[in-house]
């Protein structure tokens, strides 16, 4: 399948083992990971950063097997989630990036048709959580309350 924009066909990037199974070099037990993730995400790191500092400090390969959770979900279980997806937040930062530089340079259309795309997948993926509950159902993006979702 091509990618959505560019039209390219590409195979690299990394997969996730078929087997499931819980490593026996892993010396945390979940309620130990459930207290990293909690005292990772106080000092102010979103859901991805978590995930990254998990792996690369203390070799927790996979949350969701190790505590059968993922780690938004224990997030929101400590009441430490953000009220909007991180994906959807990140586009939107983007969104207001790109906006604030047409501000500046009127006339750089590659950067027009840029805002154009972000858009887009910003109403794809409210779409998809408006579906899957995440969000609710009359949530609608505005370019000029963007930077009021982030706050």
């Amino acid at each position: 399948m091509a990618r959505q924009y560019s039209r390219k066909h590409g195979k690299s990037g990394s997969k996730k083992p078929i087997k499931v199974v819980k490593k026996g070099w892993l010396r945390y037990s979940d309620k130990e990971i459930e207290a990293l993730i909690v005292r990772i995400a106080k000092q102010g790191n979103k859901g991805s950063k978590i995930g990254l500092i998990l792996r690369d400090v203390y070799g927790v390969p996979d949350v969701k097997i190790v505590t059968g959770k993922s780690i938004s979900k224990i997030l929101k279980e400590n009441n430490l989630g953000s009220k909007l997806p991180e994906d959807l937040t990140a586009l939107i930062l983007k969104d207001i990036i790109i906006m604030k530089h047409l501000g500046n340079n009127k006339k750089d259309m590659p950067s027009l048709r840029g805002l154009t795309l972000t858009e887009s997948k910003i109403k794809k993926l409210a779409k998809y959580y408006k579906k899957t509950g995440m969000l609710p159902q009359d949530w609608v993006f505005k370019r000029e309350n963007a930077k009021l979702l982030l706050e």
